[in-house]
């Protein structure tokens, strides 16, 4: 063979052999940018929206309806960053048909919402508003009607001001009252309803609400916080157990906010720092539903909690949950701060750390945390998980009756790959709830942070579905 001939050899061989590999190196980027589909999550996994009492119902003073904690803490002037209130907010309590409707005509399966403890009780005791009880029976009718699971949390922040003026979650009297409202619910709406969640983010209404003043009802200090811990872990254990024996076939669950801690450096104190603020954040519910106790070696001042711990205690914390909620938007990078009390940690920007993304909330869009939220979770011996809420506050603009929120879009697609990352990988992750399905007030924020999949205009209460709600109309089609 000529040299020539040598050498046009290997110079097709090489040809094909470059062709080849570029070949897979496409399609392996077709199938990581392939649209992702409903199908990709198994027939028999759950998609709905997730909605709170307090922020969509408004109706605050009527039909019955006792004060809450949130009700006082809004009407105060410098509490709420607009001076708003939730009042009337998306008045859910009039136009839940056509809200529950919107829901259908998405194609989800599944809505979640919360029982307004005041309006229930509205000294939260004894004294039954019936009008409260008529209208949950309204909107559990309207779900089934419509084809739609109802999954119901029973406490989602808004707790009777008559309680919280006789010591609220710092008095150990809690732990009855709430196992009475709990007994009444699942007596009343058990019949047919059978996903039940005992708390929302146990963390962020006892941190936010008993140690920061920032969330109803403003209590500063760990002599607030660490009662308040303890009193809501004792409830989510008692709460599991009077729904499991009065839910007959009752799926009952409980929901719990991760946000993920990650070191500012790699050097020890940044680690160590990230380590106290995983404790914090992360574990302090979780870990004693499973029998762990409290994270007190990584976070030494939960070692306070023993003067309110009683005998038997550590037993009535503990349930085994049919399902854990599992609720995240973002993650913190921290660095060590000897100054900062309890965690000895501050967290960094994300403006200082030059992230490219962030929403109105000012979280950093990290989709891979939903990720490792769920393998979070792996360590601990849990059944099943739900994602009960993800979403996204973009600056939404309504146009000639159109929101195009291009950015919601994207975030609920890359952190759904990520969803389905995790499942692919043996997590048991059986659905996934959408914060939410229409804008509301969202705390202390106020209206100015739009998370819904539809827009409202607060003035006129009308309805505008943005192109995300449209996309997940799309994807849920078939």
């Amino acid at each position: 063979m000529t040299m020539n001939r040598r050498n046009a050899l290997k110079t097709l061989s090489l040809g094909l052999l470059s062709t080849l590999v570029n070949d897979r190196m496409m399609a392996l980027e077709n199938l990581f940018n392939d649209e992702l589909k409903r199908g990709d999550f198994g027939k028999d996994f759950l998609w709905g929206v997730a909605t709170s009492a307090y922020q969509i119902e408004g109706a605050y003073n009527l039909d019955g309806k006792g004060m809450s904690i949130w009700d006082t803490f809004s009407h105060k002037d410098g509490n709420i960053k607009t001076n708003q209130t939730a009042d009337t907010t998306c008045d859910f309590y009039s136009r839940y048909p056509s809200e529950i409707k919107i829901v259908k005509d998405l194609n989800f399966n599944a809505f979640r919402f919360s029982l307004s403890w005041p309006r229930i009780l509205p000294t939260g005791r004894t004294q039954v508003n019936s009008k409260g009880i008529d209208f949950y029976q309204r909107v559990i009718d309207e779900c089934l009607e419509r084809g739609l699971e109802p999954w119901i949390t029973l406490y989602h922040w808004d707790l009777p001001q008559a309680l919280e003026d006789r010591g609220g979650w710092k008095n150990r009297e809690v732990v009855d009252w709430f196992s009475e409202y709990v007994l009444l619910c699942a007596k009343t709406f058990g019949d047919r309803v059978k996903n039940w969640m005992v708390l929302n983010e146990p963390f962020a209404f006892t941190a936010l609400g008993y140690f920061l003043g920032m969330h109803a009802p403003g209590k500063y200090g760990l002599k607030n916080f660490i009662p308040a811990v303890h009193h809501a872990t004792l409830c989510q254990g008692i709460g599991g157990r009077i729904l499991q024996e009065n839910v007959k076939n009752g799926r009952i669950g409980t929901t719990q906010t991760i946000t993920l801690a990650d070191p500012f450096e790699q050097n020890e104190e940044d680690i160590e720092a990230a380590k106290r603020a995983d404790a914090f954040l992360n574990r302090i519910f979780i870990e004693p539903a499973v029998g762990l106790g409290y994270p007190v070696s990584d976070l030494p001042v939960l070692s306070r909690i023993e003067r309110y711990m009683k005998p038997g205690d550590p037993d009535l914390m503990k349930f085994d949950f049919d399902f854990i909620g599992v609720q995240t938007y973002t993650r913190i990078m921290v660095k060590h701060k000897g100054i900062i009390p309890v965690i000895h940690a501050l967290p960094v920007s994300p403006k200082r750390r030059n992230v490219k993304q962030v929403t109105e909330m000012k979280w950093e869009v990290y989709p891979e945390g939903i990720y490792r939220a769920l393998k979070f979770y792996e360590k601990y011996p849990i059944h099943e998980i739900y994602i009960t809420e993800n979403g996204a506050a973009f600056k939404d603009v309504l146009i000639d009756g159109k929101v195009h929120d291009q950015e919601r879009i994207e975030f609920f697609k890359e952190y759904l790959k990520q969803v389905l990352r995790a499942k692919n990988e043996g997590v048991n992750v059986k659905g996934y709830f959408v914060w939410s399905l229409s804008d509301n007030f969202e705390w202390a924020e106020g209206y100015r942070p739009r998370f819904g999949l539809v827009y409202v205009d607060f003035k006129t209460q009308k309805r505008y579905v943005k192109d995300s709600g449209e996309w997940f109309k799309e994807f849920l089609k078939n």
